[in-house]
């Protein structure tokens, strides 16, 4: 594991993402923090691109617990049925919605303890929907923040806690608002996971990835 880079450093990495994409944002398409839940639960083994599609259609009918409710888990399938383990998704979208409107007066609720009481919302789940709909700096760590923090040295950590841990601990105050997205958004287009695109990096020179590509 690469070593812990320096606050000095980071905050210099953080400069640049910000030069270079002042105000970062999800790629998951929703109207409301009940769509935006809705979606980030689906995405769970499945690509933005493909939640996406699957939701242009469902969101125009199913913006509510209670329209949700009323489409039905076979009605929810046949939106979502091009997601990987869309039935399982399925279930827990509709036990989800009949829980916002019996314990949280149909609204999405602000506390991390709160969204993770609900079917299918881990941590990570949680963490997005804090992020996004209610500017909390919560960091969720997906495969893609967690192999950027462990190449460059960001926020190593052995596994997801750790590396959240990690940016909350190390990443300047300032910019744990968008942390997230940033860090997120460079692993999907520029570190990926085979064949980074080290040559156009914009933190290249701070990266302590050995194996970096012409």
């Amino acid at each position: 594991m690469v070593p812990q880079l320096s606050y000095s450093t980071l905050k210099q990495i953080f400069a640049r993402f910000a030069d270079t994409e002042p105000h970062p944002k999800g790629e998951l398409d929703h109207t409301n923090a009940f769509t935006l839940l809705v979606a980030v639960a689906l995405s769970a083994q499945a690509t933005d691109i493909g939640v996406n599609k699957a939701t242009a259609r469902l969101f125009q009918i199913a913006d509510t617990p209670e329209k949700m409710l009323a489409l039905g888990e076979e009605g929810l399938i046949q939106h979502i049925r091009t997601i990987g383990l869309f039935r399982n998704k399925a279930k827990n979208v509709i036990r989800l919605s009949r829980l916002l409107i019996d314990r949280f007066e149909s609204q999405v609720p602000s506390s991390r303890a709160a969204l993770q009481s609900l079917p299918g919302v881990g941590r990570k789940t949680a963490n997005v929907v804090l992020s996004m709909w209610f500017h909390h700096p919560a960091q969720a760590v997906d495969t893609h923040i967690f192999r950027v923090g462990n190449r460059t040295g960001i926020c190593p950590g052995k596994d997801e806690t750790a590396v959240e841990r990690a940016i909350e601990d190390n990443v300047p105050v300032e910019y744990q608002g968008h942390a997230h997205h940033w860090l997120i958004l460079h692993g999907r287009y520029i570190c990926t996971a085979r064949n980074p695109k080290c040559s156009i990096c914009p933190i290249r020179d701070w990266c302590q990835y050995p194996e970096k590509t012409a």
